[in-house]
């Protein structure tokens, strides 16, 4: 029961950024957008989305995004691919609620400021990668030793 009650809470912790997900999502419904449900998270694919995602970041190009419980791909078979990555994100956002887009951006510009990747520096994306990733985070950090953090 304690379990049940404490998942519900994370959900409305992160509900703000839930809403953003779920409202693109569901305006891409009548577009092509399609939607299912895997491992406690709205996926929204496809149409709208898709068209959405090759313009993030501008000029470029994404597979998955994850807004709090929801999670947009721009295929099926992308938001397969991208699911563990994506799930530490929903854990991030279940940490830090409505203020973790702020600090995902800040982190961003502040990487950006001192010449490093605003996205692959970020350290929401280095515990992604670390967790999620292990091969990848390994090969972008030879010299760091393979971990993965258990919750």
């Amino acid at each position: 029961m304690l379990q049940a009650i404490l998942k519900l809470l994370k959900i409305v912790w992160a509900s703000p950024n839930s809403s953003l997900g779920l409202a693109a999502g569901l305006l891409g419904l009548p577009f092509g957008t399609r939607m299912q449900y895997r491992e406690g998270c709205i996926e929204f694919f496809g149409g709208m989305i898709t068209g959405f995602l090759r313009r993030v970041p501008p000029g470029g190009s994404t597979a998955a995004m994850t807004l709090g419980h929801v999670i947009l791909g721009q295929s099926r078979s992308d938001l397969s691919r991208c699911r563990a990555h994506e799930q530490v994100h929903v854990r991030q956002y279940e940490q830090w609620g409505p203020f973790f887009l702020p600090a995902y951006f800040g982190w961003s510009c502040i990487c950006w400021l001192q010449s490093r990747d605003a996205y692959l520096d970020n350290p929401f994306e280095v515990e992604a990668y670390r967790i999620a990733d292990p091969r990848l985070s390994q090969e972008a950090n030879p010299a760091e030793p393979e971990t993965v953090k258990s919750e």
